[in-house]
């Protein structure tokens, strides 16, 4: 990013490449001039851009080719989704109540899950012990306490409670 936006907005980690946290889907409407031109600095991407629309609807992964169909360039891949939550700000404005609320609305879609692919195990943070816990990390489930970055955003002010 370039130093005309990093340097006055990253206030609290002087050495981050973005400082600053939208609290909220309508901080991108109202903060428009700011963000917009964050985005396009730093992701290339300007307003006047629009993204195509995404259908990966049910069956429609299996239209993707194998990328390494003998297995012997691609040992691993991760995929990280992160999305917020209709009728919730984003983090950084999350109240403990709200966390709750949230985590029960994902605990029971995933609970709904009947396909074996998508089926999987919740760990609630709170009461996980510490062998599980480094095992998520280890395997990059689960990110470590202490993000400085997240915690001048006040985006984990009740980690590990929710």
């Amino acid at each position: 990013m370039s130093e005309k936006f990093r340097a006055p907005l990253s206030i609290y980690n002087l050495d981050a490449g973005v400082g600053v946290y939208a609290p909220d889907a309508e901080s991108y409407k109202v903060f428009a001039p700011l963000f917009d031109r964050i985005i396009e600095d730093y992701h290339g991407f300007s307003p006047s851009q629009k993204q195509p629309p995404v259908d990966l609807g049910e069956g429609k992964t299996k239209e993707f080719p194998p990328l390494d169909p003998k297995g012997k360039y691609i040992k691993s891949t991760r995929i990280r989704c992160g999305r917020s939550l209709a009728g919730y700000p984003f983090n950084p404005c999350l109240t403990q109540d709200n966390y709750l609320e949230m985590e029960k609305k994902v605990k029971n879609a995933f609970d709904s899950f009947t396909d074996k692919d998508l089926k999987g195990k919740y760990y609630p943070l709170d009461g996980m012990t510490k062998e599980t816990q480094d095992k998520l990390i280890a395997d990059h489930f689960l990110f470590k306490e202490g993000d400085r970055h997240l915690q001048a955003a006040n985006a984990c002010n009740f980690w590990p409670k929710v």
